[in-house]
């Protein structure tokens, strides 16, 4: 999927295309900084600020995602969370406030998804070919695959907060934690506070596909956005949203897969199972107040499949919109909440 501003053709990142639809005369003046982070690149529009500005908004930027990274990176030797998951003891880990909310918040999505978000899945993710190790040569076997799962479980996951500071522990000596399905969420989010404490409170903040936004765009409108058509080619519109005040989040599983012994291998782990998801929900777009929440809610419910995730979001009011695939294309459903923010 892709992220573009329409009127300028410019590919921005995975999940959306934003939609800009009032001539360019029309517009406040707009500052749009760019650059590279966690992998991917960001793209952040800044409505009332001049380029007298861009110097210093982009130095803070890129120092708060640098902190992100040497926090949270598991591609980072000497991160927090890398030193973490080489720490093979059961005595708490002292980590930053940051580290302790993100990994806070991914248990809490844990368990009110029923372990359909485990950020301790690295090691079934790497069995299945998707991280560093080679792709296997045959499906893994039962034996594999639970030897593979006893390393792995929230439930040997902690975060302990005292007065002296903020500690993370682990029951199993050989867990992992990877927070690449919430920590870029939690860099929009970041980056959002830091321009309104600056007092730029219209502006939209995107990491690779994660968007976040605040007050109004350019032209004095909600910020519109459009989830993309699945393989449709790129930029093809699917649906246009308009939000303020707001995130958005979309995970995808129509792309990053191979076949293996005649099998479809996604690279979405069911951490229950241990194994691929093999249902056909193809694409989850969620809108949250948080872009750390979205985002790993995005991905929940892309583990969880189309009746399952549509369920959980009317029990909990969440703004949903899934595309299931069919044999004549995509199914479109989407939760109750998410209806208000419909255009076009």
């Amino acid at each position: 999927m892709m992220i573009r501003v329409i009127n300028w053709l410019a590919p921005l990142g995975l999940a959306f295309l934003l939609a800009a639809c009032q001539p360019a005369n029309d517009a406040a003046p707009q500052l749009h900084l760019t650059g590279n982070t966690m992998g991917t690149y960001y793209s952040i529009k800044v409505v009332g600020a001049g380029e007298d500005r861009a110097e210093q908004l982009q130095a803070e930027i890129d120092r708060r995602l640098e902190l992100v990274n040497d926090q949270m990176s598991t591609y980072r030797e000497h991160s927090e969370l890398s030193r973490f998951n080489q720490h093979q003891a059961d005595i708490p880990f002292a980590v930053s406030v940051d580290t302790a909310k993100v990994v806070t918040a991914a248990l809490q999505l844990g368990r009110i998804t029923d372990g359909a978000l485990d950020v301790t899945v690295g090691p079934l993710v790497n069995l299945w070919g998707f991280g560093p190790d080679a792709r296997p040569s045959h499906i893994p076997d039962d034996g594999q695959l639970n030897d593979v799962k006893a390393q792995t479980g929230l439930e040997h996951l902690s975060v302990i907060a005292t007065a002296d500071g903020d500690y993370l522990q682990k029951s199993l000596p050989e867990l992992y934690v990877d927070l690449s399905s919430i920590a870029k969420g939690f860099g929009v989010d970041a980056v959002s506070e830091y321009l309104s404490e600056q007092g730029l409170t219209n502006h939209l903040v995107e990491i690779g596909g994660e968007v976040r936004t605040r007050g109004l765009n350019a032209h004095g409108q909600d910020w519109r956005i459009a989830v993309e058509k699945p393989g449709a080619g790129e930029g093809m519109v699917q649906q246009v949203v308009a939000i303020a005040g707001t995130s958005v989040a979309t995970s995808g599983d129509y792309r990053n897969y191979y076949e293996l012994d005649g099998e479809r291998v996604s690279h979405t782990i069911d951490p229950v199972t241990g194994k691929p998801i093999t249902h056909q929900l193809a694409s989850v777009t969620v809108i949250h107040p948080s872009c750390m929440m979205a985002d790993g809610l995005a991905t929940a419910l892309t583990v969880m499949g189309t009746e399952r995730a549509l369920a959980f979001a009317e029990q909990r009011g969440l703004a949903v919109y899934l595309l299931t695939k069919t044999d004549d294309g995509f199914k479109v459903d989407m939760s109750s909440a998410f209806k208000k923010y419909l255009r076009g």
